[in-house]
């Protein structure tokens, strides 16, 4: 891989050189106007798509028609790949794409076409490892140039006018008079894409611990002790990096991790990240002091955050914590719901053309808005130069000694004028389509919260959205569509869809002890062996078999803003190989983690739900086996409290699967305490029961 990489580099360098020299101080000609009314994006229904229809750009969907086109025509595939909420994409698309004389140069020499990365996120890692490869770093508007093949040669991200109007030509250049250089260059390229995220199967060698501990060690060492998370910026929530600190602290007993756990949450959660009037959480902090967001919400953010704090409030019993649920729940269920208990992808970042309008207020608004109650305002928020952002707009932040106050009746009723004031301004862009994954995450965002709060109506709604994804996103050969739109169920289920369902079917199985989602989750692993597998790894790729091939077949396995599908699906292999006993699924997850885990101590926020995994094997994980007509009483109390490691398998009556044979069913309630398949003698309390939990 390395001499690959070497070659990508000096062909990259060539091919830059060869853009430099052609460059032409001339502007780019004036050519004949092509705008149209509408382009071939008109009969999608992705709202990102739906936003270029009326460029002058003659976009078209990604799809047979463009890459035949690109083939007949022998022209370049221009792919421009963003996603409805993305401020940068908005940008470019009004500077470039919206553009007459940018419209006129790309038509002339490319097939263009438009992708919505959360509509096609294969699409998206092979273009992105492309880019990536060839710049370094990435994002969106990610836009790549490709041979009509569609093998890559051309790379970045935002361009504004100008820029990408030289980039264009000089690309038109250089592939009418260098074809056979940018040809080699792009199997190159197109070499290392598919090789880049490749995990082999490694020699056996014994697992130890110091993988993980020494990863935390060096973790440690860029941390920022003042204002929680990483010492840098932009910083993102991230909640997988916290559910794993906040596990292997819990675990090992470190209290100063566990204080820059709880310091995180609390500053993310009172700062500007946090929307402290409506609820939910923004993408990211721009700065390091979680002040100034961008501002767009997604649902992937905010179901994991609310998981996150729901666990976190076990472990720490802050009462402000259970505040951002309550509240963010509030806000996805305003916002984001649909009617038939599915979910929408997310909110724009800007309104009437300005990012973050929608949020921020001046002190004469506020004052307006609140009369006598500003001077309780001041006492909750920084209406001050620390809360003061751009032309005399404030974010509202918490101030640290009001943090214990927020539910009290005097913040509800400032909040609620707020909100109320704030619901007659023009609202940020929805993207209404639900995606399978993202579903999924918030299904079991509902459930942590039922596990922490004890709330029906959260378990109702996580119900709720089990049976939407059930009856629309299912397909008859038990696999799973990936979107969900105006009625209509499309696009084959990536891995991502069937982990994180699989996952919410094995947590809503632990809360409802229904027999129903254990034995979904059990026949979507059957599938997903079927179809994503390869004997050539113990990892599982994105797409499935089924699938019509792109120049590269991805495997995720680094956790992001998402958990890689990947260590989500070694979890469910984990736990699903305990409770059906079944031995071929233990041993894949256990060899999953060990080709992973070399990866592991260069890396370790990137790895950090494989390390949960890797607690598992290497620190110990329990189940709790609850046998007995009374088994369901008193389960409120295991909930509770914070016990990461355990899975919780009940039944009254003589059951089916196999974690339950040999264990007593009668009048009397027995619990098992269990690690490795071995049991402990069984007690007849759940106090007693807890007692031997780690």
């Amino acid at each position: 891989m390395n001499s690959n990489k070497n070659s990508i580099l000096y062909l990259q360098f060539l091919l830059i050189y060869a853009l430099l020299v052609t460059m032409s101080c001339n502007s780019v000609s004036n050519h004949e106007s092509t705008q149209m009314k509408t382009n071939h994006l008109s009969t999608e229904n992705s709202p990102y798509l739906l936003q270029h229809v009326h460029n002058p750009v003659d976009w078209y969907p990604w799809g047979d028609e463009a890459l035949e086109k690109a083939r007949k025509e022998d022209k370049m595939l221009l792919i421009s790949i963003g996603y409805s909420s993305c401020h940068w994409c908005h940008v470019m698309e009004k500077e470039c794409f919206e553009d007459e004389e940018v419209a006129a140069v790309m038509n002339r020499y490319f097939v263009n076409i438009k992708v919505d990365r959360e509509e096609r996120p294969d699409i998206d890692q092979v273009y992105m490892s492309a880019v990536q490869l060839m710049q370094g770093n990435g994002g969106w508007p990610l836009n790549c140039v490709a041979l009509p093949d569609g093998r890559p040669f051309f790379g970045g991200t935002y361009f504004p006018k100008e820029r990408w109007l030289s980039v264009l030509s000089q690309l038109a250049d250089v592939y009418a008079k260098e074809r056979s250089r940018v040809e080699e260059y792009a199997e190159k390229l197109a070499k290392g894409i598919n090789e880049v995220d490749l995990i082999h199967i490694k020699d056996s060698t014994q697992l130890n611990r110091n993988i993980i501990d020494g990863s935390v060690s060096k973790w440690m060492e860029n941390i920022d002790s003042l204002w929680g998370g990483p010492n840098r910026a932009p910083k993102f929530p991230l909640p997988n990096n916290y559910e794993f600190l906040m596990q292997y602290a819990h675990t090992t007993d470190d209290a100063k991790l566990l204080d820059h756990v709880s310091l995180t949450l609390e500053m993310m959660a009172s700062r500007g990240l946090y929307d402290q009037i409506g609820g939910g959480f923004a993408r990211y902090s721009t700065d390091p002091v979680w002040k100034v967001p961008h501002f767009e919400k997604m649902l992937y953010d905010n179901a994991q955050l609310i998981s996150l704090y729901s666990n976190a409030y076990k472990k720490f019993k802050n009462e402000y914590f259970r505040h951002v649920v309550f509240q963010s729940l509030e806000f996805i269920e305003r916002e984001m719901t649909g009617e038939k208990g599915n979910f929408y992808s997310a909110l724009d970042a800007d309104s009437e053309g300005e990012e973050g309008k929608f949020y921020i207020w001046s002190l004469i608004e506020l004052q307006q808005t609140l009369g006598k109650e500003m001077e309780a305002a001041k006492r909750y928020f920084y209406l001050d130069e620390e809360g003061l952002w751009e032309n005399g707009n404030y974010i509202l932040m918490l101030r640290p000694g009001s943090i214990a106050s927020v539910g009290s009746a005097e913040f509800t009723g400032l909040t609620k004028k707020l909100l109320k004031e704030r619901g007659k301004r023009p609202r940020p862009g929805l993207d209404s389509k639900s995606l399978t994954s993202w579903n999924a995450l918030m299904c079991k965002a509902y459930i942590d919260a039922y596990k922490s709060f004890g709330e029906q109506d959260h378990l109702d709604r996580a119900l709720g959205s089990a049976e939407f994804i059930d009856t629309n996103m299912s397909k008859s050969d038990n696999g799973l569509f990936h979107i969900w739109n105006d009625g209509e169920s499309k696009i084959n289920g990536y891995l991502e869809d069937y982990t994180f369902v699989i996952d919410a079917y094995i947590s809503l199985y632990e809360v409802t002890y229904d027999k129903k989602w254990i034995m979904k989750a059990h026949d979507l692993t059957t599938y997903v062996d079927s179809h994503f597998a390869t004997d050539k790894s113990s990892m599982y790729f994105f797409n499935s078999s089924d699938d019509k091939a792109l120049i590269a077949r991805k495997m995720e396995t680094q956790d992001n803003v998402i958990p890689s599908s990947n260590s989500v699906m070694a979890k469910n292999l984990f736990r699903l190989g305990v409770l059906f006993e079944e031995v071929k699924w233990m041993n894949r997850s256990r060899r999953m983690f060990h080709d992973i885990s070399e990866n592991i101590p260069s890396y370790g926020s990137a790895y950090s739900n494989w390390m949960v995994l890797g607690m598992w094997e290497l620190f110990g994980f329990n189940e709790l086996v609850i046998c007995g007509l009374n088994s369901k009483e008193g389960l409120s109390g295991f909930f509770k409290v914070y016990h990461p490691s355990t899975l919780l398998a009940i039944t009254s009556k003589d059951e089916y699967l196999p974690v339950f044979n040999s264990r007593v069913v009668s009048g009397e309630t027995y619990y098992y305490v269990c690690e490795g398949g071995s049991c402990q003698l069984p007690v007849k309390s759940l106090i007693s029961a807890l007692e031997r939990l780690p």
